[in-house]
């Protein structure tokens, strides 16, 4: 279900752990999970995590799949239904919004012709909400891929960060 080499870094992770506390590797067993099927899937719903693959990894780890689902499911980072190739995730809490975060997510709908929780058409972008991101000083900040945190996004910076996305 997984490639060996997502499974050697899910074995990095378990390594960080006594063997009583695997179920601790689970974040980063999850993570591993969904960044290989971003990358592999050739649908949208190829590239979320679904409960094939929750179970999968869970028993991989030595957990019950209902621990891991609900850490999943908790956890606004972990895609449980499709999106876009690139998710784009903008901080609209108070201090970014005091900054232009509420605006950029507004821009970038414009510009992509979606609303906030929408995929455009072609499934390449899915826009949504975030809570803090921790990166108050580089308000309004964007976060491609739940990985790659974008800083002081204008309407400049946007344009730019679409265009080398496209």
């Amino acid at each position: 279900m997984l490639s060996a080499q997502s499974l050697a870094k899910i074995d990095r992770e378990l390594a960080k752990y006594p063997a009583d506390q695997f179920r601790s590797a689970i974040m980063g067993a999850l993570r591993i999970a969904l960044v290989e099927r971003r990358e592999t899937g050739n649908t949208p719903e190829e590239r979320c995590l679904n409960a094939d693959v929750i179970e999968f990894v869970a028993n991989y780890v030595g957990i019950p799949p209902v621990a891991a689902y609900e850490v999943a499911t908790f956890y606004n980072m972990y895609d449980m239904k499709p999106v876009g190739k690139y998710k784009l995730t903008v901080c609209t809490n108070l201090p970014c919004a005091l900054q232009g975060g509420v605006n950029a997510a507004h821009y970038i709908g414009e510009k992509l012709g979606i609303g906030i929780g929408e995929t455009t058409a072609d499934g390449k972008f899915t826009l949504l909400e975030g809570e803090c991101m921790g990166a108050c000083g580089d308000a309004p900040v964007l976060l491609v891929n739940n990985h790659k945190m974008c800083s002081f996004m204008t309407r400049e910076a946007i344009d730019k960060k679409l265009a080398e996305l496209e």
